[in-house]
């Protein structure tokens, strides 16, 4: 069994509370602090942080906020964090939880910013549940100030939905290999200055060997089976880490998530 970073096995019997502090897990979304979690969590949180220096000093949307993390990560060295989701929930936990974020709600298709605003789009994990992405990637590039960038990951179609046209996972409308990833950022104007991928290291390959072959799939198996997770599956999830994670250029059709760095031109095209 295959399945994206956004269809989280914990979903099927870990869901806290909401509050200030969570938001709960509806397989759509990934949210820190819940330990079952924390395998996507860690694979989410990876491209964040081998990313967020180029958002240093910089005015940065993040487009597709959701629990509001990521976005807090970039306000360390961001010039200022604009936050967009179009979910009333998250947004409203990202305004209570997350002070440093200009946290607003509207839709993707249609982002509620002048032209030419911001010097990074960040887009990590969402473009996969859009109808139209053509039209969220010509949004990226006209509130983008020229020379801007936008960051965008998703899940590697390859991988996650091998062999269908259709994606696995309900929450998506359509996924993407690397060479579609391209052509979309191109066909929107934008030049795609990087083009790599999320792959398992060194401890995440051995865990893959330990639990039968696939730890992720370990994982999906047992919430499916709406059963205790066994200890030594739960110590193993808990223990990981971002540095467990990889992002490489070389082989880019077995990445888990493919990540770009696309650029607007300073020179309209």
């Amino acid at each position: 069994m295959s399945v994206d970073a956004d269809q989280h096995p914990a979903a099927a019997e870990a869901t806290p509370q909401p509050s200030e502090a969570t938001l709960p897990l509806t397989g759509e979304r990934t949210v820190p602090g819940v330990p079952e979690e924390n395998y996507w969590f860690r694979r989410h949180e990876v491209v964040y942080q081998r990313l967020l220096e180029r958002c240093a000093g910089r005015v940065v949307l993040e487009a597709g906020s959701g629990e509001g993390y990521g976005a807090n990560m970039i306000a360390d060295v961001a010039e200022k964090v604009i936050g967009l989701d179009y979910d009333t929930s998250a947004v409203e936990h990202v305004r209570a939880r997350y002070p440093r974020i200009d946290m607003r709600q509207g839709n993707l298709a249609d982002l509620p910013l002048p032209d030419a605003r911001v010097g990074i789009v960040v887009n990590f994990q969402v473009i996969e549940h859009l109808w139209d992405q053509a039209q969220f990637l010509a949004e990226c590039y006209r509130v983008l100030t020229p020379g801007g960038e936008l960051l965008i990951s998703t899940p590697n179609r390859i991988t996650f939905s091998p062999g269908r046209d259709t994606p696995l996972n309900p929450f998506h409308t359509r996924e993407l290999n690397a060479a579609e990833m391209t052509e979309l950022l191109e066909e929107a104007g934008f030049v795609v200055d990087l083009m790599t991928g999320v792959h398992h290291g060194p401890r995440l390959r051995e865990l893959d060997a330990k639990h039968g072959g696939s730890f992720i799939d370990a994982q999906i198996d047992r919430a499916l089976a709406g059963e205790p997770w066994p200890a030594d599956l739960v110590a193993d999830v808990e223990a990981i880490t971002v540095d467990d994670f990889a992002l490489t250029e070389p082989d880019i059709d077995a990445s888990l998530d493919l990540v770009a760095i696309a650029r607007k031109p300073a020179v309209p095209r």
